[in-house]
């Protein structure tokens, strides 16, 4: 019997490992070292780490963390931490040079534009990254050209704009897009392509992007470290493609080699193209074509990041393939927390990961995976959320519409 699309999927992994040879990328040497070139950034400060008591409790956990990243750089999602980093590991290439050498002030002075001269950053994007790139090749005295796929808002669009980016929504997913921005990218003079997938010939730049996203693990790690907690017992983290999935499992398997964290990847149901790839077994990645539809639109990426997805084949404990409805609850469950819970401003695609922990807790249905990730009261969970209301006109609507609500199927949901 096929699978409702209302139904999520979950498989544990049992893929073919590989020589692990993409590990290193995100070892704490490397991520320290992207950390501290955000740092140097003057609007940078550390994005809150929300501490959820009174949820921890009601779902039968020891601790729920939350990596609160709607407040990066004033931008509303942490896709700028790969962005921002990339382009100064390029400009250090290119001018023979460590990026510890190019802090933010070297990267903006007058010495480096007239060694360096200026560069136009392509890449594709369904918001958040393309926001990120084109707000740091502002900053950087750099320009951005955007091209996003067919669907997306016009209010992300316009977020872009504001940036001094060259915006376009393409007639095509996401994917295409990719194809047509590294196409342009290619026949344009001093043309570079950041894009947070890789394929054979392009992983150098999604290396760099996804050392840039260790930045926000390296510092929830120290966050719950200060709260408390020596090591996070579970992860889960949302994935499109999977670089920031495959960086944040990079970082946690280096730093706890010896008992890393339970971590599994969570990705939306019309695009799971990694849970695909996991349930194939043999280590080759299986794409997802179409349009892609699904409330989740940063996570709306049909074709892996070989980077990415060597990491997770190798260090995650398992993959699921969650509905709509599930982000949407977890939406829902961090604007209107429990009694003296922190609020949470998520949007769906920073929130499908609390949706997927809630319902395995909660529901009688999902028991077999709550027991096949050991969730019980002496779990310790990190959660990220990736992003704000980045489009506030369908945030509205999930959590004041109730878009995506569950349906109640007799007693199958009753916790």
């Amino acid at each position: 019997m096929k699978p409702s699309k209302d139904e999520m999927k979950f498989t544990l992994n049992e893929v073919a490992k590989s020589e692990d040879l993409f590990l290193s990328l995100m070892s704490e040497e490397n991520v320290h070292k992207a950390l501290t070139f955000h740092r140097s950034f003057p609007q940078y400060s550390v994005t809150p780490l929300a501490q959820l008591n009174k949820m921890a409790h009601y779902l039968g956990l020891k601790n729920l963390f939350v990596k609160d990243e709607s407040y990066r750089f004033g931008l509303n999602a942490f896709k700028v931490l790969g962005g921002s980093y990339a382009m100064a590991r390029y400009i250090a290439k290119q001018t023979k040079r460590d990026v510890c050498e190019l802090p933010y002030s070297v990267l903006t002075s007058e010495e480096l534009k007239e060694e360096f001269g200026q560069a136009t950053f392509f890449t594709a994007t369904d918001g958040n990254h393309g926001r990120g790139v084109a707000w740091a090749a502002n900053k950087l005295h750099q320009k951005a050209v955007v091209r996003m796929p067919m669907g997306t808002t016009e209010t992300r669009k316009r977020n872009i704009e504001k940036e001094g980016a060259e915006v376009t929504i393409e007639n095509m997913n996401y994917d295409d897009c990719v194809r047509l921005a590294n196409e342009q990218a290619m026949s344009t003079k001093n043309g570079v392509m950041i894009q947070d997938t890789a394929w054979e010939g392009y992983e150098e730049i999604p290396g760099w992007i996804m050392q840039g996203y260790g930045s926000l693990a390296l510092e929830a790690d120290r966050q719950m470290l200060a709260n408390g907690c020596e090591r996070p017992t579970h992860i889960f983290i949302q994935a499109g493609v999977g670089s920031l999935a495959g960086a944040v499992v990079g970082y946690f398997a280096n730093k706890y080699k010896e008992n890393p964290p339970i971590m599994v990847v969570v990705e939306s149901g019309a695009a799971d193209c990694l849970y695909r790839s996991a349930m194939e077994k043999t280590g080759k990645t299986v794409n997802v074509t179409g349009d892609l539809d699904t409330i989740m639109a940063g996570l709306a990426c049909g074709e892996p990041n070989t980077i990415g997805w060597d990491i997770l084949r190798n260090h995650a404990a398992g993959f699921a393939s969650c509905p709509d409805w599930m982000s949407a609850k977890g939406t829902r469950m961090y604007g209107v927390p429990l009694n003296g819970d922190p609020v949470i401003i998520s949007g769906e695609s920073g929130s499908v990961t609390m949706g997927f922990l809630a319902s395995v807790m909660m529901y009688p249905r999902y028991e077999d995976v709550k027991d096949a990730l050991k969730l019980d009261k002496t779990s310790e969970v990190l959660l990220i959320s990736t992003e704000g209301n980045t489009d506030p006109i369908r945030f509205r609507e999930v959590v004041w519409d109730g878009l995506y609500g569950i349906r109640h199927r007799g007693q199958e949901f009753v916790k």
